[in-house]
């Protein structure tokens, strides 16, 4: 009886001992930081309150990225409340974007060999960005690092090479900085682990997460590893720079083609497709809302009207393709100013420009010397004499039956002959009757006839 009773014991003392041990959720940020990360860490931030987790351990390694991405993660870090420490593993690189993310932690443990800093912000050149926006990061910067108690100077340095110093006040003393290459005006400020410790930026240096969960007072706590998911992964991926513009570009170049020809094909179906790809993945990185997708949709639906019910290309195609950039325009959710709001002026700039473009080229093209090296150089034309070889100009005036819809084009029988016809305006059906009202060429225009 003695050792059962033992035996429970021992077994109620471990389940408690489990139970009651902590949950470390260990988040990577690796590689570039871009607009679909910022869902992953919130998933992972909203996981890790839900099971009451003790802390959460950003993996850090990267040479930045989108500043707008690495600011939705820094404003959910700052957010949480005290009960989860945040800490930032930099176990290699957190430069730019990352260095922001970092310094919005609770804790920085670095490894031996690894850096935090160079944060100054760049246009889509990679030139320095304006002074405008540079003076936006070092303030988000120095708000960030004052939140956590850790020297704003240094991470208003970390943007800003103007910024020259030669003392650092950490944790109430002040030290001497002339060592550093970035206390000089001119020279961006980086730093090495030793250095981040001296100057207290980071907190700790080890080398592995159990050393990490040891010096948080955590040693075996219950890890969850958190990794992104495959809908994070293609939400990534179509929100890269590149791949976005491309999306972008086959769905107006699609869209136009299909303008350009009767019914619906090929050309349409991969436009709706590649704005359904660029707009849906920033939908889901929360990076468009409702309305802006609305916006978009009252487009497609107004280009769609004018490509299957209205015939020609006027007014209502016009206006759906304005609306569609403007829904396009709105996406960004987090401009900075400046840069960005140009980049975006120029995306719609460059949009309305291509539009312009085609349009005049199909005006002004066929009139060029090259259009005329590739083209016939006359019209023929049965008013200087051409007459077609098979006599259908005596067909004008003539009655018939369409044998086809005519959409605009297909056949039609004009006494007692299949003839292929082009309809004048409206869409003709099958069996209506109609009237041969010019023929050039082989070219015969017909009208639909009321019937009384």
């Amino acid at each position: 009886m003695k050792p059962c009773l033992f035996n429970i014991t021992l077994m109620f003392f471990l389940s408690t001992g489990v139970l009651s041990a902590d949950l470390v959720y260990h988040v990577p940020i690796h590689k570039t930081i871009d607009l679909g990360l910022p869902a992953f860490i919130e998933r992972a931030i909203a996981e890790a309150k839900e099971d009451k987790a003790s802390a959460i351990v950003f993996d850090i390694d990267t040479f930045g990225g989108r500043v707008d991405g690495a600011t939705e993660i820094k404003n959910a870090i700052l957010q949480l409340d005290s009960s989860i420490t945040t800490v930032a593993f930099i176990t290699g690189e957190a430069a730019s974007a990352g260095a922001l993310i970092s310094l919005a932690c609770t804790k920085i443990v670095m490894t031996k060999g690894a850096s935090i800093g160079a944060a100054t912000a760049v246009d889509i050149q990679g030139n320095k960005a304006s002074e405008k926006v540079i003076s936006y990061m070092r303030s988000m910067m120095r708000s960030t690092a004052e939140a956590r108690g850790r020297s704003p100077i240094l991470a208003e340095a970390m943007v800003d090479d103007s910024i020259g110093f030669s003392h650092v006040v950490v944790r109430g003393d002040s030290l001497e900085a002339s060592d550093l290459e970035g206390s000089k005006k001119g020279k961006l400020l980086t730093l090495s682990t030793t250095q981040a410790l001296k100057f207290g930026i980071a907190d700790h240096s080890v080398e592995t997460l159990p050393e990490v969960l040891e010096f948080l007072g955590m040693s075996g706590a219950q890890i969850k590893e958190m990794d992104v998911n495959w809908s994070e992964k293609l939400v990534r991926f179509l929100t890269d720079p590149i791949v976005s513009s491309l999306l972008m570009t086959l769905g107006f170049l699609g869209l136009l083609f299909e303008i350009q020809s009767p019914g619906w094909g090929i050309p349409g179906t991969v436009g709706i497709v590649a704005l359904s790809l660029f707009f849906g993945a920033t939908l889901f990185a929360e990076l468009a809302t409702m309305e802006e997708l609305l916006i978009l949709l009252v487009g497609v639906a107004l280009v769609l009207a004018e490509v299957l019910v209205i015939p020609g290309f006027g007014v209502v195609g016009i206006m759906g393709i304005i609306t569609i950039m403007l829904g396009l325009y709105l996406i960004p959710k987090h401009p900075l100013p400046s840069d960005l709001s140009s980049a975006s002026w120029g995306l719609v700039i460059g949009l309305a420009g291509g539009l312009v473009g085609i349009f005049l080229m199909g005006r002004v093209l066929i009139r060029s010397r090259f259009w005329q090296k590739i083209t016939l150089p006359f019209t023929e034309r049965s008013s200087e004499g051409y007459s077609t070889s098979i006599g259908l100009e005596e067909l004008v005036g003539s009655h018939g039956e369409a044998i086809t819809d005519l959409r605009p084009a297909g056949q039609v029988s004009i006494a007692a002959r299949r003839i292929s016809a082009v309809s004048e305006g409206d869409f003709i059906n099958k069996g209506d009757s109609v009237e041969v009202l010019s023929v050039e060429g082989y070219r015969v225009m017909v009208r639909k006839l009321e019937t009384s």
